[in-house]
C-alpha cells in the first residue's frame, strides 16, 4: 500500500472537519446573533483556538521527518517555506512544542481541554524552566499542577508574576532562599549589562538607547507616567484633540521631567529617589538577608534595598517604625498619597475585572460615597481607571467586589 492509499489519520480527519465546518459558516452574519449567543461564541472560539494550537504543537513535536524529507533545517523552517508565517514565531512554537512533548504533559493536557491558551502555556513553561535545576522533581510537578490550575483564573501577565513566586505557594520552606539567590544573580547580571548611549540624529533630535536594571526602569516609568497620564491635558493630546500614542507621551514626559528637576537636589545623592517598601523587618534589612519590594515594581534583594535606603524614602510602617496615616475616617474627603501607595500595593492595575490600565493612571474611588457617610480609608477604597470610575458613578451599572478582589460591572436590567 502506498502513502496515498493509507487510511486518513484521525488527526488529519479532525482538522479537515474543522475547516469544512468553518466553510459552512463563511457567509453567516453574526450581527443577527442574540447577545448571549455572541458572548458564548467568543468564549467557545477562545477555547477552540487553545485546543487547535495544542494539536498543532503536538504535530510539530513529531514532525522531524517532514523536515528531513526535504532537507529543511527543522520543521519550523519547512513550515515557514510552505505557509509563509513569521519564522521567529514558528521557531518559538517549535520550542514550546518540544517542551510540552518532553517535559510538561500537564500543560499540554490543559491546552487540549481548552483550559489553557498558548500565551499562558508559554508563561508556565518559562516559569518551570526557571526553577532551580536541582529542585526535587515532585516539587516541580506540584508547581506545574498549581500553575495549570491558575490558568483558569489568571491571564498571562498575572501568571508570570505568580510563576516567579510559585515556590512561595508550594514550597515556602525553600522559597525565600531561592528567590534571594535568583534576585542576586539577576542584579549582578543587570549591573554588567547597564549602559546608555546618546547619538545626535542631525535633525534636532537625539536617539537615546539604554539597558538598565528593572528596578531603575520601574522608577523611571513611575516618574514618567506622572507626566504621561491621559488625565493630564498638557502635552498628552495632538493638535486635533486626540490622545498622543503612548510612546510619544513617554517621550514628552521625559523632556518635562528633565525640565522640572530641582537642580538643588541633584548633587551627592542624586535627589529624591523612589519610595522603597520593605517586606522584611529592620534587623533583616540591616543584615542584608531577605527581600524588598519597590512600589508598583519588581522585588529586590535586601542588599539592594539597603543601598537604595541611602538616598530613597523608606516607609517606616513596614519596618516597624512610625507609620504614615493610611485610614483617615471622616476627617478628610480625598485619599492621600500614602493611601494611594497602599492601594498600588493591593493592585498594580485598575481593580475592574479584566482591566489592565496601570494603577498609576487610576483614581481612588469611595466604595460608599463620602457624601453618603463613606470613610476615606482603605476598606472603603477601590482603584479604578477613568473609564471604570465613571461607570462606578453611572446609575446604569451595578458593581460588586468578587472574592478574588476584582470589581465586576454589570448593566442594570
Amino acid at each position: 500500500m502506498t502513502m496515498l492509499q493509507q487510511p486518513q489519520h484521525p488527526v488529519l480527519g479532525a482538522v479537515v472537519a474543522v475547516t469544512a465546518a468553518l466553510e459552512e459558516v463563511a457567509e453567516a452574519n453574526p450581527s443577527f446573533m442574540a447577545t448571549d449567543q455572541k458572548a458564548a461564541t467568543l468564549v467557545e472560539i477562545a477555547r477552540a483556538k487553545a485546543q487547535l494550537a495544542e494539536l498543532e504543537l503536538r504535530v510539530l513535536a513529531a514532525a522531524d521527518d517532514v523536515a528531513a524529507e526535504s532537507a529543511a533545517r527543522d520543521v519550523a523552517a519547512w513550515l515557514h517555506h510552505h505557509t509563509r508565517q513569521r519564522p521567529e514565531v514558528l521557531r518559538a512554537d517549535l520550542r514550546l512544542a518540544v517542551a510540552l512533548d518532553r517535559s510538561y504533559g500537564l500543560v499540554a493536557a490543559a491546552m487540549r481541554a481548552g483550559a489553557c491558551n498558548p500565551a499562558q502555556a508559554l508563561v508556565i513553561v518559562n516559569a518551570l524552566d526557571d526553577l532551580p535545576a536541582d529542585l526535587d522533581p515532585e516539587i516541580k510537578t506540584k508547581a506545574e499542577e498549581t500553575l495549570v490550575a491558575y490558568a483558569t483564573r489568571f491571564d498571562p501577565t498575572q501568571l508570570r508574576r505568580l510563576g516567579r513566586r510559585i515556590l512561595d505557594v508550594i514550597a515556602p520552606e525553600i522559597a525565600e532562599a531561592e528567590e534571594a539567590r535568583r534576585l542576586a544573580a539577576e542584579e549582578a547580571h543587570a549591573r554588567k549589562k547597564t549602559r546608555l548611549t546618546m547619538r545626535r540624529v542631525g535633525d534636532g533630535t537625539t536617539r537615546i538607547t539604554a539597558v538598565v536594571p528593572d528596578g531603575a526602569a520601574d522608577r523611571l516609568a513611575t516618574n514618567l507616567e506622572a507626566f504621561a497620564s491621559p488625565r493630564r491635558d498638557d502635552g498628552t493630546r495632538t493638535e486635533t484633540g486626540e490622545y498622543l500614542p503612548y510612546d510619544r507621551r513617554l517621550g514628552r514626559a521625559l523632556c518635562q521631567m528633565l525640565e522640572t528637576l530641582d537642580p538643588t537636589r541633584l548633587p551627592i545623592h542624586g535627589g529624591d529617589a523612589t519610595t522603597v517598601i520593605v517586606t522584611i523587618d529592620l534587623d533583616q534589612l540591616r543584615t542584608e538577608a531577605g527581600i524588598a519590594q519597590i512600589v508598583g515594581g519588581t522585588p529586590i534583594t535586601a542588599a539592594e534595598a539597603r543601598r537604595l535606603a541611602c538616598n530613597a524614602n523608606i516607609i517606616p510602617a513596614v519596618l516597624g517604625g512610625a507609620s504614615e496615616v493610611l485610614d483617615l475616617g471622616r476627617m478628610q474627603r480625598f485619599f492621600t498619597a500614602a493611601q494611594r501607595r497602599a492601594l498600588l500595593l493591593r493592585s498594580a492595575t485598575c481593580e475592574a475585572e479584566g482591566c489592565d490600565i496601570p494603577g498609576t493612571w487610576a483614581e481612588a474611588h469611595h466604595w460608599i460615597a463620602w457624601a453618603l457617610g463613606g470613610n476615606t480609608d482603605l476598606d472603603n477604597a477601590a482603584l479604578l481607571c477613568s473609564h471604570h470610575h465613571h461607570r462606578a458613578h453611572d446609575t446604569a451599572y451595578l458593581h460588586e467586589r468578587l472574592p478574588s478582589g476584582d470589581i465586576r460591572f454589570t448593566r442594570r436590567r
